[in-house]
């Protein structure tokens, strides 16, 4: 193989692999849309993100406390209801 060959498989899998993305976008923001925020039942370390005023962690992994009141979980609609603990509003 010579450098022109290399180029062009190279240009050829960067334009399949955006392509994929591209085609994987609307399908993660169809999944984000039945999800939502659990807060309180977050294990210390283990939430998703979380953030605003005053709130003492920024993002994801950052809860200090397990069951902290300002850290949330993502996950099914409906899902938190069912969880001793868990609310869909920070408190």
């Amino acid at each position: 193989m010579n450098k022109h060959d290399i180029l062009v498989q190279s240009a050829v899998a960067s334009l399949l692999a955006f392509g994929s993305m591209v085609i994987a976008a609307p399908a993660v923001a169809a999944d984000a849309a039945k999800m939502e925020q659990c807060y309180g039942i977050a294990k210390a370390g283990k939430n998703d993100c979380a953030g605003g005023k005053g709130s003492a962690n920024t993002c994801a992994g950052t809860a200090k406390k397990d069951s902290q009141k300002d850290s949330f979980v993502l996950l099914p609609k409906g899902t938190c209801a069912k969880i001793v603990g868990g609310t869909t509003s920070r408190t």
